[in-house]
């Protein structure tokens, strides 16, 4: 389980780089980088981590399903995700 600070930490990047899309989008059309540089840096999608959702682990995401591998087994093996079970031969 991530720190709580870390997924608060994303969760503002996450909303910054939402609010500032348009305009980086704009000023990147326009070749203004001088502008582009003066913008936050967290307001940058390079800036994102792929992080699950549930614990927040950074390592073993599964795009997909939005969580990691561990959450990912956890949850196939109570049954919680409709037609995904362990494999077994």
């Amino acid at each position: 389980m991530a720190k709580t600070s870390v997924k608060a930490r994303q969760i503002k990047r996450e909303k910054m780089a939402a609010h500032y899309a348009a305009k980086r989008a704009e000023l990147k059309k326009a070749g203004d980088w001088k502008a582009l540089d003066e913008l936050p840096k967290n307001s940058s999608r390079v800036r994102l981590k792929n992080r699950c959702q549930l614990s927040g682990r950074p390592r073993g995401y599964v795009r997909y399903f939005g969580i990691s591998r561990v959450a990912l087994r956890d949850m196939a093996l109570n049954g919680k995700i409709p037609g995904l079970k362990k494999a077994s031969w």
